[in-house]
């Protein structure tokens, strides 16, 4: 019986779907909607809950989009990726750049029409940031490749603020600071899990440049570093108890398994530091929430 070559199976909704990163995006849309509600101390409009997320999430969709058109020649020596739509042929490059250009644009225009111009031209530099900075240039240039290119992946809570206020403020510029910390730790433990997939593809990852206890070190480095980010917005008064409470106990989780990698033998400890960096991100921020919400925050450090 004839085969069917795989580049002319038929192309499903699913596969234009998987072109969105829909679970990092989900990601994002949490910090997203979770900026937009600590940004007042009311409720946030159901126009602006939807169509601001809406947005946001269409344009992260449209940078995700990009990163798979880029990297489909890497993404087939990878395991991780190597079944992605554009590397295995079921989406050819140029329906993905069309899908990118209508997702982006719609996104776009949204954010334009329906929230305001701030938001709009912020979600725009995110997506130019990810989709042409990082992923064109500096994923193959330099090893600090995701510490520079973090920045664009640190966005949705400050986009988010925006939508509700307008404004740029500086409680919004320490959920992106907490979040830029969190990176290179959260990323630096997967690619030590695939590091000798990044090797075979060429892509100098830390791990790959300087060997894996310098990674190790450095994930324990910038697992401290985020441990005291997160306290700021308790001394900046933004949050109370509830909140650094949660922080430092979730801090102290990410502690044990920087150090898990960095002096065990568990092979697959890399991994189970990469899944728990994503709980804790989702955690915190649902903690800050609650805070929020619960929390009369008590100000050490008088600001403007």
């Amino acid at each position: 019986m004839p085969q069917t070559d795989i580049n002319e199976s038929p192309v499903e909704w699913r596969d234009y779907l998987e072109l969105c990163k829909p679970n990092v995006v989900a990601l994002m849309i949490l910090t997203s909607l979770i900026g937009m509600l600590l940004a007042t101390d009311g409720m946030v409009g159901l126009d602006v809950l939807l169509l601001g997320n809406l947005g946001i999430a269409l344009c992260a969709g449209s940078a995700a989009a990009v990163n798979h058109i880029v990297d489909r020649q890497i993404d087939n020596q990878m395991a991780r990726t190597h079944n992605r739509p554009i590397a295995q042929g079921r989406i050819k490059p140029r329906q993905a750049v069309l899908f990118a250009l209508i997702t982006g644009a719609g996104g776009l225009l949204i954010l334009l029409v329906f929230i305001n111009q701030l938001t709009a031209w912020l979600t725009l530099a995110s997506l130019f940031g990810y989709a042409f900075i990082y992923t064109m240039y500096l994923k193959r240039a330099t090893p600090q490749n995701i510490v520079i290119g973090g920045l664009a992946g640190a966005a949705p809570p400050l986009l988010g603020w925006t939508a509700v206020t307008g404004e740029i403020h500086y409680n919004a510029l320490l959920l992106v600071l907490i979040i830029y910390a969190w990176t290179p730790p959260h990323f630096w433990a997967l690619a030590i899990h695939r590091k000798e997939e990044y090797a075979t593809a060429k892509i100098p990852m830390l791990p790959v440049t300087h060997g894996e206890r310098y990674t190790k070190i450095n994930i324990v480095l910038y697992t401290l570093l985020l441990i005291v980010i997160t306290i700021l917005p308790f001394l900046t008064g933004m949050f109370g108890w509830l909140y650094l409470t949660g922080a430092l106990t979730l801090g102290l989780g990410f502690l044990y398994w920087s150090f898990v990698m960095l002096w065990g033998s568990d092979k697959d400890s890399g991994m189970k530091t990469f899944k728990y960096s994503i709980t804790y991100l989702m955690v915190l921020f649902c903690v800050m929430l609650l805070d929020h919400y619960l929390i009369e925050p008590t100000r050490f450090i008088p600001l403007a």
